[in-house]
């Protein structure tokens, strides 16, 4: 099967932001230099990547992608550089590594910041003079590999703390392209919805997908993504699979599937010690006793109690983030949506402007 052309590859979107990167990306990609591409987790760092590739001279060339990240340091060295047959307990045969595998196309480094320092020095030699050893190997081999690097690590920080080498991230920052958070590109979110829906509905062999209400287009643009296009993707998808009324425009948009209709999850509580139990307020019998020194609390309102609680602390963390709900949602370890659920209940009104 021949590769995929560039046009195969999907990424959606008009906005200002977006477009810019994709000139940048059209112009770093017929040049055989060393890549970086940064951005945010769920970006679509790796889908940048491809397009380097497919856009190039070496689009018919073998494309290899490592995840950094899910191999230990000694698994990562032989799947880069491969190994020869009884280099260590267990290599029955000879493996050959990404490198090798990768020969006249591009090798994309995903979680490049995970990389031990050891291995970033083996790295090093490979781009600069293209050769390396398997491990366990005495043999110097050549290779001709494009590596593009893919990160949300802030790499100029980690060099400056010495847990990432100065001179790999120079040799592979021949050139940076920022790929975009969809906050910054807030535009394209409308665009990305529809086309994941609309994939989710083919796939619960749905007759037709017939769009977001007002409500939902409006709650959609209201959030702020931090988990970018693959939030995105799971949130539209989960709330195109729950809804009651398929045929009719999606209402509801499901942020967080963690959220109870029960309450927020809470951990137990240990057993009190044996002082504390001594002074409970309870008799032998369960019945509730008076509370000893005239404390005329008990007993409470609970529910009230917790109620005042909550009502205190959602205006506290408004006024520390001067009002924008965003920000205090944050505070809070909340969704946006969850606070406003929780100012409505309570009865807090503050300005949407106030979210600007």
């Amino acid at each position: 099967m021949p590769p995929p052309r560039p046009e195969s590859i999907q990424l959606l979107g008009e906005s200002p932001a977006f477009l810019s990167m994709l000139e940048h990306v059209s112009r770093a990609a017929p040049l055989s230099k060393p890549v970086l591409v940064v951005g945010e987790r769920g970006t679509g760092k790796e889908l940048i990547a491809s397009r380097l590739h497919y856009l190039s001279e070496r689009w018919d060339k073998p494309l290899v992608k490592v995840n950094c990240a899910a191999l230990t340091e000694s698994l990562l060295e032989s799947e880069l550089f491969g190994h020869e047959a009884g280099a260590f307990t267990g290599a029955t045969r000879t493996h050959i590594g990404c490198f090798e595998q990768a020969d006249g196309g591009t090798l994309v480094l995903d979680e490049l910041g995970t990389i031990p320092l050891r291995m970033q020095e083996k790295i090093l030699r490979v781009i600069e003079y293209g050769e390396f050893q398997r491990v366990g190997g005495t043999k110097t081999l050549k290779t001709d590999v494009r590596v593009v690097g893919a990160t949300n690590a802030d790499l100029p920080r980690l060099a400056a703390e010495g847990r990432f080498r100065a001179d790999l991230m120079d040799r592979l920052a021949f050139d940076v392209i920022h790929v975009p958070p969809l906050r910054a590109r807030p535009e394209d979110i409308p665009t990305l919805a529809y086309h994941f829906a609309v994939n989710v509905t083919s796939e619960l062999k749905r007759a037709f997908f017939p769009g977001f209400a007002p409500k939902a287009t409006a709650a959609l643009l209201a959030y702020d993504w931090p988990g970018n296009v693959r939030e995105l993707k799971n949130t539209v998808e989960r709330s195109v699979y729950r809804a009651e009324r398929p045929d009719e425009p999606i209402e509801e948009i499901i942020f967080d599937p963690f959220e109870s209709p029960f309450g927020p999850l809470r951990d137990f509580l240990p057993a009190s010690p044996p002082a504390e139990r001594a002074t409970s307020p309870h008799d032998g019998d369960g019945r509730v006793r008076s509370a000893g020194n005239g404390d005329a609390r008990w007993p409470i309102d609970f529910r009230s109690a917790v109620a005042e609680f909550e009502r205190q602390t959602l205006e506290e963390a408004l006024e520390r983030s001067k009002y924008k709900q965003t920000v205090a949602a944050r505070l809070l370890g909340l969704s946006y949506h969850q606070l406003r659920g929780l100012m409505k209940k309570h009865g807090i009104k503050v300005a949407r402007e106030a979210d600007g």
